[in-house]
């Protein structure tokens, strides 16, 4: 793992580069490290519920946004600034 402290090349970089290498930001710090193998990586039973819920929370915000009738009525419900999509999924989540 490399730490930089002033480099013009990485000023603001964060991500990875392909699957070699993940630049990460730490405060005011930059650490490159190696892309993580996540082959071996197994999932709980209640990792792949809690995804599967968001997938269908998912497609129910994409449908509200898709409609422009429903989509009115959720944007009167949703707060300032706060989009019809976010609205909707956050809504969705709570309810179950």
């Amino acid at each position: 793992m490399a730490r930089v402290h002033t480099n013009l090349l990485l000023h603001g970089l964060r991500g990875q580069i392909g699957k070699t290498i993940v630049v990460k930001k730490y405060g005011k710090k930059t650490v490159v490290t190696k892309y993580p193998d996540m082959s071996k990586v197994k999932p709980s039973r209640l990792q792949k519920k809690l995804r599967n819920r968001f997938a269908d929370a998912v497609a129910y915000a994409q449908s509200i946004n898709n409609d422009p009738t429903k989509k009115a009525k959720y944007k009167k419900k949703a707060r300032k600034g706060q989009s019809v999509y976010h609205y909707a999924l956050k809504e969705f989540l709570k309810k179950k």
